[in-house]
């Protein structure tokens, strides 16, 4: 799992690779949380695009920074999920809480 977080004018992008498992969800939210925290974005977007596979731990790593950033005054989007994973998030009600953008990959 990889993560690049660029920032521009207080908003942000975290571009996430890999996969997004009970194995390394833990490690994911750590360093997002410590960003989130420092820089207080007005906007993060969590770009999917290389994100291969997720499971339910992606889900809970989506809901639980969207309730740190809102709480810090900002908002959270999820940007390019492959088709199935778009489907996992609809299926799951993420979509109530985050907006999601992008291609249907």
């Amino acid at each position: 799992m990889k993560i690049d977080i660029k920032s521009e004018d207080g908003n942000a992008v975290a571009f996430l690779s890999g996969e997004i498992d009970h194995h390394n969800a833990g490690e994911i939210r750590t360093a997002l949380d410590k960003y989130i925290i420092s820089a207080q974005p007005r906007e993060l977007s969590l770009d999917f695009r290389n994100i291969s596979f997720m499971d339910s731990s992606g889900i809970g790593l989506i809901m639980g920074r969207h309730k740190l950033i809102h709480e810090c005054g900002g908002s959270l989007v999820v940007r390019n999920p492959r088709a199935y994973i778009r489907r996992v998030m609809k299926l799951s009600g993420i979509e109530r809480l985050v907006r999601i953008t992008g291609e249907k990959i």
